[in-house]
């Protein structure tokens, strides 16, 4: 007996689901999306994920774990039914996108210039005096058209009352969207039938724009700058993204040994036809090894008087050394008033709510909320750290307990979301799955927003945490426009 995917019994079991509404009802822009997928039967998909699992292998697809008894390469996990939005709500995303890395941009440059956001009262003296992200060695530093973060990947979700929230900025060296681009090639191999039905926007020129974003930092206009990767290796996670993105815009890929800082200031490749110019360095080097003469000496990873030659202006960088200033969770509670500070507007898209374990009365809250709240360190990343309060055992609140107490600066929370759904492929059937969505933002001579961007599922059943490297997966983002 054929067996078709079955939809009709899909429950979201209360969750805001993209795709199908609470009376079980496709939305409007998914609904040609599951009228295909209801003629298919499962082992059909089975086949049809089959076949993309293995592209994924063949293509070497891959990240890294770390938390395993040793550094493992697995195969990016990816879910065959995409994401569906409208792009009537895109562009409005789109905007409040532009709007925050517009008002975080001002922010930084301020903080190493003036500080007239502290010396106004708008911003907490003490943050900045205790962030381990803000770099002395960038003070009185302005980089071309006062662009620090030059990518941003930006965290949202959708809560149980609908509405987009930012989770969190992305500012350092934010990681992913190769693996989006990946997903939009997968799927157009997967179902090319469903890209005629569908008016589906593209997301391939993302590439184009990243060159030219990093093109226009080139100390050396009116010529085809020499644009390099700066990656810390093979080991990294995301080295496949560092190669990926080299590849896709025509850039070199380097190690921190491939690259020498000459007496000029002026940054040079090592060639075997000696040594070559290089322009603009897309770091994908934490700042703590990017120069060993200016941030830690035992660094193998950078490159020594890089910082050097970038504020004498003679190579261009990006991110800029000292953008994770704003890559804080403590600073993500301040956005909003940033935003209205530097820029006159009311935020676009708006913060979850949030607790500062620094505010004693806040960090009562917490500590007496701890199994109903998610904690999080201020500069931690990929989910490490994190306590999902309901989910987490009385010694693991106990534990988090003691940390905040220690350090009440480092830690802030936020109440535990009802993140929407969306359906998934599990089995032979379709299953609610937890997701968030990253997009990518770029700003240099203007500003560029992928069209949609990374949705990052969690696989586990009834699971919160999206991270690949805590067992999340992905689907491709479909921003569809609607027909009449």
């Amino acid at each position: 007996m054929v067996m078709k995917l079955d939809f009709s019994t899909y429950h979201s079991n209360g969750f805001y689901d993209e795709l199908i509404d609470g009376q079980g009802v496709p939305r409007p822009w998914a609904k040609t999306l599951i009228d295909y997928l209801s003629r298919l039967d499962a082992a059909e998909l089975n086949r049809r994920r089959a076949a993309v699992d293995a592209a994924i292998m063949t293509m070497g697809i891959t990240f890294t774990v770390y938390s395993d008894s040793a550094n493992i390469d697995r195969a990016w996990p990816f879910d065959i039914i995409p994401r569906v939005m409208p792009n009537e709500e895109w562009r409005h995303i789109e905007a409040g996108l532009k709007q925050r890395l517009a008002a975080l941009n001002l922010f930084i440059s301020d903080l190493y210039n003036k500080q007239s956001i502290v010396k106004d009262g708008v911003f907490p003296p003490e943050v900045v005096a205790s962030s381990r992200n803000f770099r002395p060695q960038c003070v009185g530093h302005m980089p071309r058209f006062g662009v620090w973060a030059h990518v941003c990947g930006t965290d949202l979700v959708r809560d149980r009352d609908g509405i987009i929230y930012v989770l969190e900025d992305n500012l350092r060296v934010p990681s992913g969207v190769s693996y989006m681009l990946e997903n939009r090639m997968l799927m157009k191999r997967l179902f090319p039938e469903l890209f005629e039905a569908c008016d589906i926007l593209p997301v391939d020129d993302y590439t184009t724009y990243l060159y030219d974003a990093l093109a226009a930092l080139s100390p050396r206009p009116g010529t085809r700058p020499v644009i390099a990767v700066l990656t810390p290796g093979i080991y990294n996670s995301a080295y496949f993204e560092h190669s990926y993105l080299a590849q896709q815009m025509g850039a070199e890929l380097v190690e921190g040994p491939d690259l020498t800082v000459a007496a000029d200031d002026c940054v040079y490749m090592k060639t075997i036809n000696g040594l070559r110019p290089v322009d603009v360095i897309y770091r994908r080097v934490d700042d703590d090894f990017l120069d060993p003469e200016a941030f830690r000496p035992d660094s193998m990873l950078g490159v020594r008087g890089l910082m050097r030659a970038w504020r004498r202006g003679k190579v261009g960088i990006a991110n800029a050394p000292g953008a994770g200033v704003a890559d804080d969770k403590v600073v993500y509670t301040f956005v909003p008033k940033i935003i209205r500070y530097y820029l006159g507007e009311d935020p676009i898209i708006p913060n979850v709510p949030s607790y500062l374990c620094m505010d004693a009365r806040d960090c009562g809250y917490v500590l007496a909320n701890l199994d109903k709240l998610v904690v999080k360190p201020a500069n931690e990343s990929g989910g490490y750290g994190m306590l999902i309060g309901p989910r987490a055992s009385a010694a693991e609140r106990d534990e988090c307990r003691q940390r905040i107490l220690a350090d009440p600066r480092n830690y802030m929370a936020q109440p535990t979301l009802a993140l929407s759904t969306a359906p998934t492929f599990a089995g032979d059937g379709v299953a609610p799955r937890h997701l968030d969505l990253r997009p990518f933002v770029l700003q240099s001579q203007s500003r560029y927003v992928t069209t949609g961007g990374l949705t990052r599922v969690a696989m586990r059943e009834g699971s919160l945490v999206v991270n690949s490297s805590q067992g999340g997966g992905s689907k491709d983002t479909w921003i569809v426009e609607a027909r009449s």
